[in-house]
């Protein structure tokens, strides 16, 4: 593996000079904020996943994968990857509000960034994996860093932008189709999601059909991918590993 020096001026991401980690598969841009991904270890199939999201002709990625795929990470690593890069100018994280079916929270005080603050822990804890503190502190106050919430997102044009939309199992057809058509230009989005894991009543989500209808050869021609993790990319542990394998004899 190969190293070169990234040049340019990145201070006003609050990010140092860095390296350029060159690998048989993906190229990584590792600023010194960023935290060990080389000892990450991805995956053949999330090299891939990376170099495709990436690419200078992807705008859009559906993806899906079983829980500890590490779908999440990707998304977020290769969102600041093209933010740090400049190919985008900043980089949002969504998801749906959606309680677990099977139990409520209740009522959630504050204002719309503070209901929405423990639906986007995950985005928050891949951060913290990935940068410094003083990186992720400085990206949030350079609004760099973005939550936003499904709901408001009609009537939106999103430009120059990285989208992470998670958890898309726990979204509905028309949600999902409202953020596909807020993608303006020079804008990436990627959509994960666990099928496994809905938490919407009678399994009512629209992500596997929007899957399914873009999982052709034109969508990929337009920058539309189909991308699927399987059992072998779970990264979480080898007990989750375990757990979703078992479990997923259950789901057939």
């Amino acid at each position: 593996m190969s190293k070169v020096r990234i040049t340019g001026d990145l201070s006003s991401l609050g990010i140092e000079e860095g390296n350029v980690i060159v690998s048989d598969e993906v190229k990584h841009v590792r600023p010194r904020g960023l935290f060990s991904l080389e000892e990450l270890n991805w995956t053949e199939k999330q090299k891939k996943f990376i170099e495709l999201c990436l690419d200078k002709n992807t705008r859009i990625i559906l993806c899906k994968g079983p829980a500890g795929s590490s779908k999440t990470l990707t998304g977020v690593y290769s969102a600041l990857n093209l933010l740090n890069t400049g190919r985008v100018e900043d980089v949002i994280y969504m998801r749906s509000a959606v309680e677990s079916s099977d139990s409520k929270l209740g009522f959630l005080p504050g204002d719309a960034e503070e209901k929405l603050f423990y639906y986007n822990l995950p985005f928050m804890d891949k951060l913290d994996e990935l940068l410094n503190c003083s990186t992720i502190k400085k990206l949030q106050r350079e609004e760099k860093i973005k939550i936003h919430p499904v709901n408001f997102a009609r009537g939106m044009s999103w430009n120059h932008k990285a989208i992470i939309f998670d958890e898309a199992q726990n979204s509905s057809l028309k949600e999902i189709i409202t953020i596909l058509t807020r993608i303006g230009k020079f804008s990436r989005l990627f959509v994960m999601a666990d099928p496994m894991q809905t938490d919407l009543k009678n399994n009512k989500g629209g992500f596997e059909k929007i899957y399914d209808v873009f999982s052709d050869d034109i969508s990929k021609e337009k920058g539309i991918h189909t991308f699927e993790f399987g059992h072998e990319d779970i990264m979480r542990s080898e007990l989750t590993k375990y757990v979703v394998s078992k479990l997923s004899k259950i789901e057939q």
